[in-house]
């Protein structure tokens, strides 16, 4: 199972990235101001992991692959990596809605 790691950044907001079970990132937040709204982007992204309808694939202006999560509000609460095919995106996803629910949180 994944875990969620929250970190501090430079600028004294919170951020929070979902790593797969080989320790690579699949989930990256925006920053928040304080850890309690960085523990509610966790929240969200576990209750919004499974639904392929919470997810926005995207192509960026480089020609690589990567994709938003997003609340049931429409507000993205999570950004992927850059993936170079369109099948290592999808498979991101796949992580996404298999590690998310059920990841553990840890602060570092």
């Amino acid at each position: 199972m994944g875990k969620f790691v929250i970190k501090t950044g430079t600028n004294g907001q919170y951020y929070f990235n979902l790593k797969a079970d080989n320790g690579l990132k699949i989930l990256a937040s925006e920053g928040y101001t304080s850890k309690a709204a960085c523990q509610n982007g966790v929240a969200s992204v576990k209750s919004n992991a499974r639904a392929d309808s919470n997810y926005d694939r995207r192509n960026s202006t480089n020609g690589k692959y990567y994709f938003n999560l997003k609340a049931s509000n429409g507000q993205i609460i999570g950004t992927s990596e850059m993936y170079e095919t369109s099948s290592g995106r999808d498979n991101g996803i796949e992580s996404v809605k298999s590690n998310a629910p059920g990841a553990s949180v840890v602060e570092e």
